[in-house]
């Protein structure tokens, strides 16, 4: 049986470069590793940062989301299908940040699937940062990607002290009572807060073993209702010190407030190309091969003419 990992999170918490880390192990352990990347857009930009990755022992592939979950299971299904037929031994699913779990669970209990595939684990990433307070609907996504996970891992765990850490827990597990799990989380027992740049083949091996919970609590079409959303930004030339500028304006900005993260790539007219992953709580940016123009705004009931005002989204 071919083992699919899930790696979940809550938007901008840093599933792909954990993957990176991850996909990188399970090659140098000597399976041969497919990454399904299931984006809630029509554009992934994450899949650049994985193209180094890619050959004899990794393939690539993408799903696009966003139009019903009937649609988006029937591409899913034929993908695996196919999948199957290529000889991998390990599948990586890295979906969005805008998710349904047990989409994927349903899934691997139908036939043909059944007979090729089992879950291996859930992994889900938390980013440390995390804002003290969210949207009732935010609270619910993050909660509903944690309830399945085998291990949840923090993300810029160096960044702060142990209490952001365990307030971080805290705010979890209470968005865990909110949609009715009785499960609850401990930083000692449930949560890797090693820093990833520290992280040991053993730490990876333990990750890679992690398992799954199938939990139970009160399902929120929230995914579906289109409270989050994407908006596009094409074609944009700025410095690097303007395009700073203008991201801290956005995450100032009261009527900006439902931006979680902005991510892409942009020439920057200097010769250089960068890639950008910014939120509320810290803004990456660094130089990379050429790539797709394209910023991507993500977040809840996003106000576009509220973001025109710094940048031409579409």
């Amino acid at each position: 049986m071919i083992k699919i990992d899930l790696i979940t999170g809550f938007l901008g918490s840093g599933k792909t470069t954990f993957i990176r880390r991850y996909a990188r192990f399970l090659q140098d352990s000597g399976l041969r590793i497919c990454i399904l990347e299931n984006d809630f857009g029509a554009i992934n930009v994450d899949r650049v940062l994985l193209q180094d990755l890619l050959g004899d022992r990794c393939g690539m592939e993408m799903i696009v989301g966003g139009d019903g979950q009937e649609a988006h299971q029937r591409r899913m299904r034929t993908k695996l299908i196919a999948m199957a037929m290529s000889g991998y031994e390990r599948i990586i699913v890295e979906p969005s940040g805008i998710f349904d779990v047990d989409e994927l669970f349903d899934l691997l209990y139908e036939d043909p699937i059944d007979r090729w595939y089992e879950m291996g684990n859930v992994l889900t990433i938390v980013d440390t940062g995390l804002p003290d307070v969210l949207s009732d609907e935010s609270d619910y996504l993050l909660a509903s990607q944690c309830a399945c996970a085998g291990r949840l891992i923090l993300s810029r765990s160096q960044l702060f002290e142990t209490e952001k850490q365990e307030r971080v827990i805290a705010h979890i597990n209470t968005a865990m009572e909110k949609i009715g799990s009785k499960r609850r989380f401990s930083l000692d027992r449930d949560v890797e807060t090693v820093s990833w740049d520290n992280l040991s083949p053993e730490d990876l091996e333990r990750l890679s073993n992690a398992g799954f919970v199938r939990d139970s609590f009160v399902k929120d079409p929230v995914i579906e209702s289109g409270h989050f959303s994407s908006l596009f930004c094409f074609y944009l030339e700025l410095s690097e010190h303007d395009l700073r500028e203008r991201i801290d304006s956005v995450f100032t900005d009261p009527s900006c407030r439902g931006v979680f993260r902005i991510k892409g790539y942009m020439h920057t007219g200097e010769g250089r190309w960068i890639s950008l992953n910014a939120t509320r709580e810290a803004v990456e940016i660094t130089d990379c091969a050429e790539a797709q123009n394209v910023l991507i705004f993500i977040g809840e009931s996003l106000d576009k003419n509220a973001l025109l005002k710094y940048f031409p989204v579409r």
